[in-house]
């Protein structure tokens, strides 16, 4: 029997670099919040059985506004986030339990995400115990120290890390167990934990797409914005569900 799928939306951050008096998962692009665009795609997927949504402490009432706006039917619970991105997937992983499943890691600051990655990282957890979405470099990358450059990079080896990031629920525990023991412990995203603290474990990598973008500053909400735009004028304004 197949392993059962849970997305889990990560909306714990205040979004701080875009200003304003509420969470960025809260702003409306093409009329839907950016969470309610992120829940979406995975509502969509038929590889996804159910959806977590780990919200900014404060602001469960909205997010539950959000799920009741859109008659999403895939969201199991909504849970408190925490200070951090890592204690919010902590809370994930509390809530989840001992199931037996895999997991999709998603941030709802990601609210364009396409299908065919969702579709890419489930299939690639048939064979792998981690994976994430990978796009090439097209700059070169220089590492500055003192205003100066003091090193280069080869960018054919170097990919830009999207989500979401696939993993066996078990697989991410287990380095989340052994990463929280660490006093030194910190971390961006959560393939990285398992590089770190379970260097056996390869972490596969499938295409992502630059329409996936993360709706970090200004210039993000108007590129988001204008795509959303040119896909109600292909398919029909108002639909996240599509």
């Amino acid at each position: 029997m197949s392993r059962r799928t849970v997305a889990v939306v990560l909306a714990g951050g205040l979004g701080t670099r875009l200003g304003g008096e509420q969470p960025k998962q809260l702003l409306r692009l093409g009329g839907t919040t950016i969470l309610g665009h992120a829940i979406a795609a995975f509502e969509r997927s038929p590889l996804v059985d159910e959806v977590l949504v780990v919200m900014n402490p404060g602001h469960l009432d909205e997010a539950h506004d959000v799920v009741r706006e859109h008659g999403f039917t895939s969201v199991r619970t909504v849970v408190e986030g925490g200070a951090t991105r890592t204690d919010s997937t902590l809370a994930a992983l509390a809530a989840l339990g001992d199931e037996d499943c895999d997991v999709l890691v998603h941030d709802a600051a990601r609210p364009l995400l396409p299908d065919h990655v969702v579709t890419a990282c489930v299939e690639a957890l048939r064979d792998h115990e981690a994976v994430e979405p990978v796009l090439p470099l097209v700059d070169t990358v220089v590492t500055v120290d003192a205003d100066v450059v003091s090193g280069l990079h080869e960018r054919e080896t170097l990919r830009r890390v999207q989500t979401p990031q696939g993993f066996r629920l078990a697989t991410l525990r287990r380095a989340y167990d052994l990463a929280t023991a660490d006093p030194g412990f910190t971390a961006t995203d959560d393939a990285s934990v398992v590089v770190r603290y379970l260097p056996d474990v390869p972490v596969a990598v499938v295409p992502g797409d630059e329409r996936n973008l993360k709706v970090t500053g200004p210039m993000d909400v108007v590129v988001a914005e204008h795509l959303l735009a040119r896909d109600a004028h292909e398919f029909g304004a108002g639909d996240v569900s599509r």
